[in-house]
């Protein structure tokens, strides 16, 4: 058994400074001790996968000099990580450590509802490519742990996980007050603003509209685009290609905590996020978290057409549902719904403020002709928005 203060301790010596995830009871000396440094920071996510996203932000802002990420999750919300862990960070190569905790393991008594995903745990880590080991139970495994994490990490760019069994690391206590931490208590206090819609559902603007804004109002060199999966990506591709935009690919609903993460990281940029209604409706929890936390340097716009467009077109439920008063109710500093793409221009301009901004702006549902898919791998994105973050004289 060891301390929480050894592993903790051995891990920032090599810039772990980035924690986030769910609790489990196997984690809490962890998470207790990293809530009491300031120097340190955990993040409470609503689930599994968007602490997965959120380190993918991390990893995106720079590696290593930015400090590196690691997500921490009971097995049994291991399938909450499975579409990041597949399509994000495989697809894009963000590392990140992953701990994960070992309920059910063979052998073990726990709970009935641990057997099944406590005997497939290894296995699962091996299908999804993420290497793994044993969570070091002796104060001089740490070290040499940690240091094949990272060579790992750095190598191949994907995640690298610690299988955490039960009575691992000693209890450490919450401090009063620590939890408070994680989380500052801040409600928006302005209520959302829906501007009187202009335009009946097929004559409001288009998605390409909407993103050429986002284009003229987002500066190449002190701001970032993260465009949700689907056609968002495809078309602002299809606007202009810049070395400010990452196109995400699968990991539908994960672009809020990823350009969390990224925000958190890299306050010298804005970070705007596009989010879809099929996306948003898919990991809502995603709004508490960029409410909770988010910076002022984060913009997260969801453009409405209220269709899973790329797949042919099915309904979402967004008619049903008012992201703004959701953003509102969440935190968010401010939250405005509009169907007009001059008060998105407008927006994208308008003064920081004591948190992350929202808005959903309506846009109409018919595709687009012809729209391209990348030239570029998602990969190479992904280099040359980080090649695009160093200053010139590192080129």
């Amino acid at each position: 058994m060891i301390q929480a203060s050894d592993f903790v301790e051995a891990a920032r010596a090599r810039r772990f400074h980035w924690y986030a995830g769910v609790p489990c009871s196997y984690l809490a000396p962890l998470i207790n001790y990293v809530l009491r440094d300031p120097s340190l920071r955990y993040l409470s996510m609503a689930n599994e996968g968007d602490a997965v996203a959120l380190m993918g932000g991390v990893a995106l802002a720079g590696g290593s000099p930015y400090g590196r990420g690691i997500s921490m999750m009971q097995n049994s919300g291991l399938g909450n990580a499975v579409s990041p862990l597949t399509s994000l960070t495989w697809t894009f190569r963000l590392p990140q450590l992953l701990i994960v905790t070992w309920r059910g393991q063979p052998g073990v008594p726990d709970e009935p509802q641990h057997q099944l995903m406590g005997a497939i745990t290894p296995e699962l880590l091996r299908t999804m490519q993420v290497a793994w080991e044993l969570f070091p139970t002796e104060v001089d495994a740490i070290g040499p742990a940690l240091d094949r994490a990272t060579t790992h990490m750095d190598e191949s760019g994907l995640p690298y996980a610690f299988v955490m069994q039960q009575g691992t690391v000693a209890p450490f206590p919450l401090e009063a007050g620590a939890g408070a931490v994680a989380a500052p208590a801040r409600r928006s206090e302005a209520p959302a603003v829906r501007v009187p819609h202009r335009f009946a559902p097929q004559a409001r603007p288009s998605r390409r509209e909407a993103l050429r804004q986002i284009v003229a109002h987002s500066p190449v060199a002190t701001s970032v685009v993260l465009a949700s999966t689907g056609f968002c990506g495809r078309e602002l591709y299809a606007v202009e290609d810049r070395p400010n935009q990452l196109y995400m690919v699968g990991s539908m609903g994960c672009v809020a905590p990823l350009a969390l993460g990224l925000a958190l990281a890299r306050p010298d940029r804005k970070v705007i996020a596009i989010d879809g209604d099929g996306a948003a409706l898919m990991r809502m929890g995603a709004f508490s978290s960029v409410g909770a936390y988010g910076p002022a340097n984060l913009l997260h716009l969801l453009l409405d057409n209220g269709v899973h467009e790329s797949t042919g077109g099915q309904a979402t439920v967004s008619a049903s549902v008012s992201f703004a008063q959701v953003a509102a109710a969440c935190g968010y500093a401010s939250s405005v719904e509009t169907d007009d793409p001059a008060r998105i221009a407008a927006w994208l301009d308008s003064p920081p403020l004591a948190g992350s901004k929202f808005a959903c702006l309506l846009t109409n549902a018919r595709p687009p002709d012809d729209l391209p898919r990348p030239s570029i791998q998602p990969v190479d994105v992904k280099i040359r928005l980080m090649r695009h973050f160093q200053p010139a004289s590192a080129h």
